[in-house]
Parts: structure tokens; C-alpha cells; sequence
């Protein structure tokens, strides 16, 4: 009987322990992405700032700069970080999905994200019309995956927490982080480790607003539908938003699949860049980098966006995508939702504009990852605008089923399938 008991006492006591190590590992993986997460959005506005003062130089720099920008960035991705292009997100839920650790590691790694902050910094420095939020989500899935070799039983659950951590600590959005979690890179909600997400979430967050201080993404709205006629921007915004969200996928992924892109990958991407240049010269230079600059003034201001703005955002944001470079489409996609909501804003005069600018980022961006969810609970806490929680919802939900009817499935899960593939990894 005394045999007994001290085995079960030692049973015990190592259970405690791996939970105990298990805990310290969120905990510490969320610390490590919070930080990572506010030391790119500090570097991420200095390359933006540094090719802002490129322009003040000559508006015509961009024509040389960004096609071979474009180009090495590509050739760098290729060449030292392959798996590193484009927004990262695809590559965290192929990574959840596979089984194998080395094929995970092919997809998130310490290497890959250093890849990934490096090149993500170099695109807003020539002009790329990207992100930094995405390429956070493989960054911290990828920090969380080198912590998780001390408990590999876990590796699914820490790639999601390091997702969700990085959107969380990325946007100061810690309950988006947690809804793009459970929707976006896990669709299920998994009662184990859901504690234990939410406890990375929250370091994530609380080392971010350390470092950053507490903030709202795009400041503060308050404007709000008043009823009656403002509503019908609510299906307005979704159908257009929607739609053009479907026409995203379908581009990307139909040059991701093509096998033209694939055979001279530096050369689309100097015809990306050069394009990119023309849409920003056209575009009198706004619709370089992120676009967070413009969309929050003008919500700010209760001001329309330039009419082109939204057009010329969509094809800059495409092109950026389809050659390959590192960079996300968050920021992006947002700014195309704003632009869109400002055109459709035109036929609604009394309307207050910031509110329907609302109403399209929502729509773009839930007809481009098809996660209405996600969608509108992102804004809301980007802009601290409950006011607007059910026109949100609404028009999300009508955007989803919107793009649904021209692309079958998100933009992230439609790229991921190519991660998976045994010939992909075999690489």
C-alpha cells in the first residue's frame, strides 16, 4: 500500500509539472510575440515614414524602386525563406493541419520569421501595398512552435495561440485575436486549450500596450446610423464589398495556381512592382504601404476618401499579392473596404460617412477571408464603435454569402491547400 500511494503521488507530481511547463510555455510564447509584434509596428511605420521622404524626393522614384524591390524581395524569399511569401496566414493553418513535424517546421520556424519581419519591413519600404498584421500571425506562430519542441504533444494548440496572439497584440485587439483563433485558423472551439489561448492572448496584449501603450487601431468613431434610408447602405456595402472580396480570391489564387506565375517568378514580380508604381502615381502616392494612415484620418474627419482611392487600393493590394513578397493583407483590405464604403457613401448624402466607411471595411474584409465573425468584432474594437454592432453584423453577414457566390472558400483556407500538398513540401 505504501508502494502504492508514492507511485501515485509521483503520478501526480509529474502531472503537475507538464501542466505547470505547459502553462509556462503559453504564458512565455505570448510575451515573446507581444514584444515581436510592437517592435514590427514600430519599424514597420519607419519604413513607411522612409519611403514617404523617397517620394517627397521625386513622385517618379517609385518606378524604379518599387519593380526592384519587388524583385529582390522575391528572390531573397526564394532564394533564404522559401514559405515566407505572401501573408503568412495560409502557411499557420496549413502548419495546424499537418501531422509531421518536419513539415511543420517547413512552414513556421525562427527562420521563417525572421524571414518574414525582414522582408515584410523591406516591402513597406519600396512601396508594397501590404501588411504587417499577417506576417505577425506566422511570426507568432512560428515562436510558438521553436517553444513548443519542450512539449511537442501541444503543437497544434500553440500554433493557434501564437496566431491569435500575434493578431491580438498586432491590432490591440485581444478578443479579435481570440474570434480569428476559434473561426479563422482552427474553425472548431477547442475546450482544452482555450485557457490557455486566452492566457497568450492576454500577455500578447498587455506586452504590447507596454511597449505601445493602450490604443484604438484606427482612433474612435462614434458615428452611428440614425435609421430609416441609412439603412439600405447596410446591403449596399455588403453586396459591393462582398463581391469584390470574391474577386480578390479568384485572382490571387487563380495566379498562385497559374503556371506562367510560378515558371518566372522574378519577372512578375518586376511587372507587379512597375504596376504598383503606376496605381500609386495615378493615385496621386495614397495607396502605398498599409493605408492606415488615410483611412484613419479620414474617419477621424468624417471625410470622403479620394473617389479612386478604393480601386486603385484593390488592384495595388492584388498585384502585391500575386508576385510573392512577404506582406499581409489586413491594413490593406481595410483601406479597400474604406475606399469602397466612401464610393457607395456618394449615394447616401445625409448619411454620416465615417459610418458607412464602417460598414465597407467590414464587407471587404469578410468577403475576403470569409469569417464575418472576425470581421466585425475586429472593427468594433479597432474603432471602439458599439454603436454600430448590429449594422456591422449585418453587413458582414451579407458580404460572406455575397463572396461566397463567386469563390467557394477564404482567401487563407484557399491558399493553405497548396501548403499541404507533398509536392510542396518535398521542396
Amino acid at each position: 500500500m505504501k508502494f502504492a500511494l508514492s507511485h501515485r503521488h509521483k503520478r501526480i507530481l509529474i502531472i503537475a509539472s507538464t501542466r505547470s511547463r505547459r502553462r509556462a510555455i503559453f504564458l512565455l510564447g505570448g510575451v515573446v510575440v507581444g514584444a515581436a509584434a510592437a517592435v514590427l509596428a514600430q519599424l514597420a511605420d519607419w519604413a513607411q515614414l522612409l519611403f514617404a521622404d523617397l517620394l517627397g524626393h521625386s513622385r517618379y522614384i517609385p518606378f524604379v524602386v518599387t519593380p526592384l524591390g519587388f524583385l529582390l524581395s522575391v528572390y531573397l524569399t526564394n532564394r533564404f525563406f522559401q514559405n515566407a511569401q505572401g501573408s503568412g496566414i495560409p502557411q499557420a493553418i496549413a502548419a495546424r493541419r499537418l501531422t509531421d513535424q518536419t513539415a511543420r517546421a517547413k512552414l513556421v520556424s525562427l527562420r521563417i520569421a525572421i524571414g518574414k519581419f525582414l522582408l515584410t519591413l523591406f516591402g513597406l519600404l519600396v512601396g508594397a501595398s501590404v501588411g504587417r498584421e499577417g506576417p505577425t500571425v506566422q511570426i507568432g506562430a512560428s515562436i510558438m512552435f521553436a517553444l513548443g519542441r519542450f512539449s511537442p504533444r501541444r503543437q497544434p494548440g500553440l500554433i493557434l495561440a501564437g496566431a491569435s496572439a500575434g493578431v491580438a497584440a498586432a491590432f490591440n485587439t485581444p478578443l479579435a485575436g481570440i474570434i480569428f483563433g476559434i473561426e479563422e485558423m482552427s474553425r472548431s472551439f477547442e475546450t482544452r486549450s482555450s485557457t490557455l489561448i486566452i492566457a497568450a492572448v492576454v500577455a500578447a496584449g498587455l506586452t504590447s500596450i507596454a511597449l505601445l501603450g493602450n490604443y484604438t487601431y484606427f482612433g474612435t468613431s462614434a458615428m452611428g446610423l440614425r435609421g430609416g434610408i441609412d439603412w439600405l447602405a447596410i446591403p449596399a456595402c455588403g453586396i459591393v464589398g462582398g463581391a469584390a472580396g470574391g474577386l480578390f480570391i479568384r485572382c490571387v489564387v487563380a495566379a498562385g495556381g497559374s503556371a506562367a506565375f510560378n515558371r518566372r517568378p522574378l519577372i512578375v514580380a518586376l511587372l507587379c512592382g512597375l504596376a504598383v508604381a503606376i496605381c500609386g502615381f495615378v493615385s496621386g502616392d495614397t495607396i502605398y504601404g498599409t493605408g492606415y494612415s488615410q483611412v484613419k484620418t479620414a474617419l477621424e474627419s468624417g471625410t470622403a476618401l479620394p473617389e479612386d482611392f478604393g480601386v486603385l487600393k484593390f488592384l495595388a493590394t492584388t498585384l502585391s499579392s500575386v508576385s510573392g513578397l512577404p506582406g499581409g493583407i489586413f491594413s490593406p483590405s481595410l483601406a479597400v473596404g474604406a475606399g469602397l464604403g466612401s464610393n457607395v457613401a456618394a449615394l447616401f448624402p445625409a448619411t454620416p460617412i465615417a459610418a458607412i466607411m464602417l460598414l465597407g471595411m467590414v464587407a471587404y474584409f469578410s468577403g475576403v477571408v470569409q469569417a464575418p465573425i472576425t470581421a466585425f468584432v475586429i472593427v468594433i474594437e479597432m474603432t471602439d464603435n458599439h454603436a454600430m454592432v448590429i449594422p456591422l453584423m449585418a453587413t458582414a453577414l451579407i458580404a460572406y454569402a455575397t463572396s461566397r457566390l463567386i469563390a467557394e472558400e477564404g482567401i487563407y483556407h484557399a491558399l493553405a491547400r497548396r501548403f499541404v500538398q507533398p509536392e510542396h513540401l518535398a521542396k
